[in-house]
């Protein structure tokens, strides 16, 4: 339900906004609700609130006095709240029980709060009565009310779901359903669909898009019960996405977005639904073999382990199978499902490998609070040594071996952001390499902590000359600022959904994670390749500017859904062409880069694709590579004109794929051959007619096509063929007769060949190992017909 209100600090308080709420609901200029349908209640002790309704002309018979109208949760702002209700008459109050519904805070469907207004005028203190608490100097205002309920009390519906907000997509539902929408019935369903997928249109309308974690895994589990809902009426295929046109007209006026993207949409929610289809499936039979066994058992709670496998194996959300089990009148673990999940996550945490001096986040660590700054600018800084940790303890020198050092200031960049940690060397005043730098992370409290590889005694508070391996940093630096082209390439091709989901700056490679329904196309591949190169050879000043968030967004700073950033950010902008906050370094001009080459594109999970792309000389070897392939190629054709390859290869395959048309052909023939002398050699046991026999064939399909001529005449009744494929035994059963089961057949004879099999009651197959027992076999059908 959508909620309509104010948060308001110090400009007004009690005397303005029950005034102002009463003439928004009762002036024939506004809602010009009856005053005598209108109900407010209050809390006891707050006789401002009750004198200010009687000032505005609330009859004093419609002011009930409730002790629970009170807002607080634990210490800090609190105070009484009044509500207004709106009376729907006696047609909904069967029991004819009246304004003790409201007294007596009985759920009922006559009395509809429409309208809430918290007065936060308190300091709560729960060591002292309620009526000791004191004072606040700024006193808030929180006013709320439902707008679908409001709907519904102007349009005289029965509920929310009846108004015209909702009743055009349950029209819609029943239309794909077959099932008609009954307001005095159980419409549970009707329901759950019609404000699940509103919420999803408005939400991928805003850019969101469903996945495993934070909002959207909330999506995903909307699409997914509204799914399993349209089950529940019979509808067995995806349907939401065609719910998405009725929601955007329904809603054009305020969100116009869900008409403008109904495409992206449609594509998004249908691409979801297919998944889970497929998902489910799977799921809900394993599932349905747990609610069996615990039936049989006679046992009535679904166990964690289980509802955890349903959760990570099959995607089901733990709300969906506790719906499961209520159906089936059980209950859920959700204490051991919580406890597998942390297992899993303990597991995780144990198997990432983190390598440097934050492999662990040791005590010592976390007690070194010296400061340290960070420079973007030079490529060769003398700094004071601040910090030494050796062997997990803070010391005032070391002469050997691998350490942790902290300067005053550095310029070695510590990974973060995607973003490799830079590489260099440590001088003495001399000028002599006293250590390598191998690694930099970022210590506990937040100090670039450089591990390195030491040469020759460091000592603290000794300044020394740390010095970058510049070469190193430029590569970086190249495929990070490639990185942001790409991401406003991604926006540009496909849409700006496609957000970031995760990069990596390597040295030699950039790799980008984003959010994509579905596979790029080599087509979307050409064309977001081609912009990003276009951008480069623009030669575009790239520029960083430190300001704080609010301006950032001002500047139209992309923000990393997720992120967290402080009041002062940094911000990188590419031209016009992208704005970003990022605090990685970058080159100053998109010509550094060079060149862009995208080399591999792939799911890495459900809505989220990555790119993996080169940059500079590892982007022109990746050129010279194919160059060099085609060239080899063009060779083996005897092509002289590389342009003419891709002809020569389409011819070649054409010419393939008759020679395996032929091929087939010929095959067929010989089985046919073959068939006939096999079919001749009939025996009879029992009243039955029965062919046994080994053939020489290439694959188990041959033994197929025997089966099939043999079915189209009447040469026995039940038919046996074994084959020695390579190293295998493969067996096919075939019956005609009702009373020999192919299947049964099939799963006798396969262990004399150390095999095992099964299928229909007309035809079976099996496989073995032991070529030896061949003949054993054969032998033995008269015995198991």
């Amino acid at each position: 339900m959508r909620c309509w209100g104010t948060s308001l600090s110090g400009d007004y308080f009690r005397d303005e906004a029950i005034t102002w709420a009463y003439e928004l609901l009762t002036s024939p200029e506004w809602f010009d609700f009856p005053a005598e349908k209108l109900y407010m209640t209050y809390y006891p002790d707050d006789k401002d609130s009750y004198n200010r309704w009687i000032e505005v002309g609330v009859d004093p018979s419609h002011l009930i006095p409730i002790e629970d109208n009170f807002w607080e949760i634990g210490a800090g702002p609190s105070g009484p709240d009044t509500e207004i209700f709106f009376d729907r008459g006696e047609a909904f109050d069967p029991e004819n029980i009246g304004l003790r519904l409201l007294a007596e805070d009985i759920e009922n469907d006559r009395y509809i709060e429409i309208w809430n207004i918290v007065l936060s005028q308190f300091n709560a203190d729960p060591a002292v009565p309620r009526s000791e608490y004191k004072e606040l100097p700024h006193k808030n205002i929180d006013t709320g009310a439902g707008l679908e309920r409001l709907v519904a009390v102007i349009q005289g519906a029965k509920t929310n779901f009846e108004t015209d907000l909702f009743m055009p997509i349950i029209r819609e539902v029943e239309k794909l359903s077959g099932k008609v929408y009954d307001q005095d019935g159980d419409n549970m369903s009707f329901k759950v669909i019609a404000d699940h997928i509103r919420s999803l249109s408005f939400a991928i309308g805003d850019g969101a898009l469903p996945g495993n974690e934070g909002r959207g895994y909330v999506l995903r589990r909307l699409l997914r019960r509204a799914s399993m809902h349209g089950q529940k009426l019979g509808i067995n295929n995806p349907f939401l996405y065609k719910l998405v046109p009725t929601v955007g007209k329904i809603m054009e006026s305020y969100y116009p977005e869900v008409l403008e993207k109904r495409d992206f949409i449609e594509k998004i929610v249908k691409s979801e639904e297919e998944s889970f289809a497929r998902t489910l499936h799977s799921g809900q039979h394993f599932a349905e073999t747990i609610v069996a066994d615990l039936k049989a058992k006679g046992q009535s709670v679904i166990a964690g382990q289980d509802v955890f496998k349903l959760y990570d194996t099959y995607g089901f959300p733990v709300e969906l199978t506790e719906e499961i089990a209520e159906e089936a009148g059980m209950t859920v673990d959700r204490e051991g499902f919580e406890a597998a999940m942390k297992e899993q996550q303990e597991r995780a945490r144990a198997s990432a490998v983190k390598g440097g001096s934050m492999g662990m986040q040791n005590e010592t660590l976390q007690n070194i609070t010296v400061e340290s700054v960070f420079n973007y600018n030079a490529s060769q800084l003398p700094s004071k040594l601040v910090a030494i940790v050796a062997d997990n303890a803070e010391v005032e020198a070391v002469s050997e071996g691998t350490a942790s050092l902290i300067f005053a200031e550095t310029l070695f960049y510590a990974e973060m952001g995607g973003q490799v940690a830079d590489h260099g060397q440590i001088l003495d005043a001399a000028g002599n390499v006293v250590a390598k730098v191998t690694d930099v992370q970022k210590a506990p409290n937040g100090q670039p902590l450089h591990t390195v590889e030491v040469l020759a005694p460091l000592v603290l508070n000794q300044e020394y000359t740390l010095a970058i391996d510049t070469n190193r940093r430029h590569r970086v630096m190249k495929n990070h600022t490639a990185t942001h082209l790409l991401h406003a390439a991604l926006h540009n091709i496909l849409g700006h959904h496609a957000t970031q989901a995760g990069s990596l700056n390597e040295v030699e490679f950039l790799r980008f994670d984003f959010t994509h329904f579905q596979a790029v196309t080599p087509e979307e591949l050409r064309a977001i390749e081609q912009q990003v190169n276009e951008k480069i050879w623009e030669a575009i000043a790239v520029e960083t500017v430190e300001t704080d968030i609010d301006t950032a967004k001002e500047m139209g700073a992309m923000a990393l859904f997720g992120e967290k950033y402080g009041k002062e950010v940094r911000v990188v902008t590419i031209g016009d062409y992208s704005v970003e906050l990022c605090g990685g370094t970058h080159v100053g001009n998109t010509s550094e880069i060079g060149l862009f080459k995208i080399v591999k594109e792939e799911g890495i999970g459900s809505g989220t694709r990555r790119i993996l792309a080169v940059t500079g000389k590892e982007a022109f070897e990746a050129y010279r590579e194919q160059e060099d392939a085609l060239k080899a190629v063009a060779a083996t054709l005897k092509s002289p004109q590389l342009k003419e390859v891709p002809h020569k290869v389409e011819g070649l395959q054409e010419q393939l794929r008759q020679l395996q048309k032929e091929n087939a052909e010929l095959k067929e023939k010989a089985a046919a051959a073959a068939a006939g002398d096999v079919f001749k050699d009939v025996k009879e046991v029992k009243g039955h007619r029965y062919i046994a026999s080994q053939v020489s064939v290439s694959d188990a399909g041959a033994l197929r096509t025997f089966a099939d001529n043999w079915k189209q005449k009447d040469y026995s009744d039940v038919l046996v063929l074994v084959a020695a494929i390579g190293d295998k035994v493969n067996v096919l059963v075939a019956s005609k007769a009702k009373d020999i089961h192919a299947g049964n057949l099939v799963k006798e004879l396969a262990p004399i060949v150390d095999g095992r099999g099964g299928g229909k009651p007309d035809m079976a197959m099996a496989g073995g190992s032991n070529q030896a027992k061949i003949q054993e076999l054969l032998d033995a059908v008269a015995g198991k017909l």
